[in-house]
């Protein structure tokens, strides 16, 4: 990374602060936080790469930063960046290794207050039917390599037709829960090798399954068209592509530097390394990442099946008492193209969220046609200790973010100090006493992802809503967490 400059921040609002455009910078910076957020902010290095990504060619309008921002691998984590799809370039750092990591939404219509006696035995189920921990595997039997070209290609829409849920679910997921053009001849040997057992695989690190129960609701008219209730449970899945998508990326970081030379581009970080989109290398990484997408997508898709199952079969209940039913599905480490408005025009762009997710607001014909009137469900899971939020995209983000917003907590302590914070404390005890029961692979784990390494998703999500991106739907409460 080029040396660290002082960076002059100028304040718009209470919540909003730009990075003027220096140097070659090509655009501002914008970030969205609070004013006690940005004094945290402002001690890492993730400023200094809203910088960084505004150098990138063809980039319009502003280099992005959402306010749960921190320090990344070439772009901030809650960054998000747009390029001319004519002129521009995609970077595999815009996107990070868990490509379309994301988060899936379910609403049940089981009471909380009845399934407490009983969150136990449904953790051990679960526990069970989804492997979770680092190189998890076999949750169906490992595919051969025409059977992951499929899922590549197909998605989300690959496991509905082996039986893992419905084709009306596919109407709940983000681009139907399929990227198109993905192009399996562009993904390397050592990716199939690793993704061939992996699906339905929980992972490890920030992944979990979490069981919450509404607790409180802000916008009754979006919880309605939702089917969400103030003391009901409901389920929030939060996974990537596994070790497929993460070859995929370390193959194409490779394949970037070289294009980074071979272009004569010029960036401030060789971690910012890109390809012009209609190169060669950048058609290459594009139609390689979507493949990873969609395994992503069929990766929840299946995990949600077997969630699905492992309920009826602890709890005695049928599928419809159970009333297990899709939200919404969404990404938040994707390159997608997009049409947005800048300076008047309508603009094709290659949208980068990185720590961010789309946000479309209400009548966009890119969400469920039952949505349109309130908005994309927007899905912001917390630590497991505290609270998670749903919200909604409104026309302002469509205006100033191109239709992106807030991906979760954001962490403001590393792995390695979390796990100092955390001896000799009783973790598995300390989220008891929250009224969170867990089930994971290791202490270590919890140890990482304990509350306290993480901001208070409250103040993020807050952010967000007074500032009038995304707009508060409810907030929900865990009573139990799988993780790896």
């Amino acid at each position: 990374m080029q040396q660290n400059l002082p960076v002059l921040l100028k304040q718009l609002d209470a919540n909003l602060w730009e990075i003027p455009a220096t140097g070659k910078m090509r655009v501002p910076g914008r970030v969205y936080a609070s004013s006690a957020m940005m004094r945290a902010i402002e001690k890492d290095q993730s400023l200094q790469q809203v910088v960084n990504v505004a150098h990138l060619p063809g980039i319009v309008k502003y280099s992005l930063a959402m306010p749960d921002i921190h320090w990344g691998y070439g772009f901030p984590i809650g960054g998000v960046c747009a390029t001319h799809r004519d002129d521009g370039v995609v970077s595999p750092g815009g996107v990070g290794y868990d490509i379309n990591c994301g988060v899936r939404l379910i609403a049940t219509a089981l009471d909380a207050d009845e399934l407490r006696p009983r969150i136990k035995p449904l953790l051990s189920g679960l526990f069970r039917h989804i492997p979770t921990g680092v190189g998890a595997s076999k949750a169906i039997p490992k595919l051969n390599r025409s059977e992951l070209h499929a899922v590549a290609v197909e998605g989300a829409r690959w496991a509905v037709r082996r039986g893992f849920g419905t084709s009306a679910q596919l109407e709940r997921i983000e681009e139907h829960g399929c990227l198109a053009e993905a192009e399996p001849e562009a993904v390397d040997d050592r990716p199939w090798q690793r993704g061939a057992d992996q699906l339905g695989t929980l992972g490890s690190g920030n992944h979990f399954l979490e069981i919450g129960m509404v607790e409180e609701i802000y916008h009754p008219e979006a919880a309605r068209v939702f089917g969400l209730q103030t003391g009901k449970i409901v389920v929030m899945i939060h996974c990537g592509s596994r070790g497929y998508g993460y070859q995929i990326c370390d193959d194409y970081l490779k394949v970037a530097l070289r294009a980074t030379e071979k272009y004569g581009i010029s960036v401030p970080d060789r971690q910012l390394a890109c390809a012009p989109i209609r190169s060669e290398e950048g058609r290459a990484y594009l139609g390689a990442m979507r493949c990873a997408a969609n395994y992503a997508f069929a990766n929840r898709q299946i995990i949600m099946h077997l969630a699905e199952q492992s309920f009826m079969e602890t709890l005695g209940l049928s599928q419809r008492e159970l009333g297990f039913q899709l939200i919404y599905d969404i990404c938040h480490n994707i390159a997608k193209f997009e049409s947005h408005e800048v300076d008047g025009e309508t603009v094709d762009v290659c949208m980068h969220r990185k720590g961010a997710t789309r946000a479309f607001g209400p009548g966009n014909p890119g969400i469920p046609v039952e949505f349109r009137g309130v908005g994309q469900p927007v899905l912001i899971p917390g630590d497991m200790g505290r609270y998670s939020f749903l919200s909604v995209g409104t026309e302002r983000a469509m205006k100033e973010t191109f239709g992106s917003s807030c991906h979760g907590a954001g962490r403001h302590m590393s792995r390695k100090k979390a796990m100092a914070e955390s001896r000799g404390h009783d973790m598995i005890g300390e989220l008891r006493d929250r009224g969170v029961e867990i089930q994971a692979t290791g202490l270590r784990t919890i140890a990482e992802e304990m509350p306290h390494a993480y901001k208070d998703v409250a103040d993020v999500v807050n952010v967000m809503h007074d500032a009038g991106i995304t707009l508060k739907v409810a907030k929900f409460k865990p009573v139990g967490v799988i993780k790896g």
